[in-house]
């Protein structure tokens, strides 16, 4: 469906008369109510909010808007100046807002996000740990992995050289020991590091 200046018209006159998005759509036929909303929107018509407003109506509010009120003149005797009132004491102890608290800025899509401070750091015994482990790791596709492999990734997924730890598991766990180490650490050594 192509919007053609005939149905634009129909369109604009529909909508002018205060009907609703859904009955234009029926009347026009091949659109949806979406479509015409969002061609109403292109078109820059009113959003009607507030009631719909007949278009005979709209050209008086703009005439009425174009021709500005002749300024009142006022008369010296009309009305005597209003006398000063008194400024009013300071309050003594008047409580001063409730500070808001500061917003994060919103960084865009697209940009780098600053350095975040890592409340949970890995020990360097446990780093060592698991590089000695992912030398001896067996590199299965995720296709290969089953409930008793071990399911830590190691690379980038969007290169072929992505590949899971492929060792035996630690019970209850998905990691084998040396990952089970660096992805779940004790709460107290968490809270200590913290501090």
């Amino acid at each position: 469906m192509s919007w053609t200046d005939e149905r634009v018209e129909l369109l604009k006159k529909m909508w002018s008369e205060g009907q609703s998005a859904s009955q234009i759509a029926k009347e026009l036929g091949g659109v949806t109510r979406n479509a015409v909303i969002g061609k109403v929107h292109r078109l820059g018509l009113s959003n009607r909010s507030g009631g719909a407003a007949p278009a005979a109506a709209q050209p008086a509010k703009a005439d009425a808007k174009a021709k500005p009120a002749a300024p009142k003149r006022e008369t010296a005797e009309a009305a005597p100046a209003p006398e000063p009132k008194p400024a009013p004491a300071p309050a003594a102890s008047a409580p001063s807002p409730a500070p808001t608290p500061a917003r994060k800025a919103i960084i865009p899509a697209g940009q780098p996000l600053p350095p975040q401070p890592s409340a949970n750091e890995i020990s360097p015994e446990a780093l060592a740990k698991v590089s000695e482990i992912e030398k001896k790791a067996k590199r299965l596709t995720l296709m290969e992995l089953t409930e008793r492999t071990c399911k830590w990734p190691v690379g980038d997924p969007a290169t072929e050289d992505f590949w899971f730890c492929g060792l035996p598991v630690q019970a209850g766990k998905p990691y084998c020991e040396a990952h089970v180490g660096v992805a779940f650490q004790p709460m107290s050594s968490r809270r200590d590091r913290k501090r």
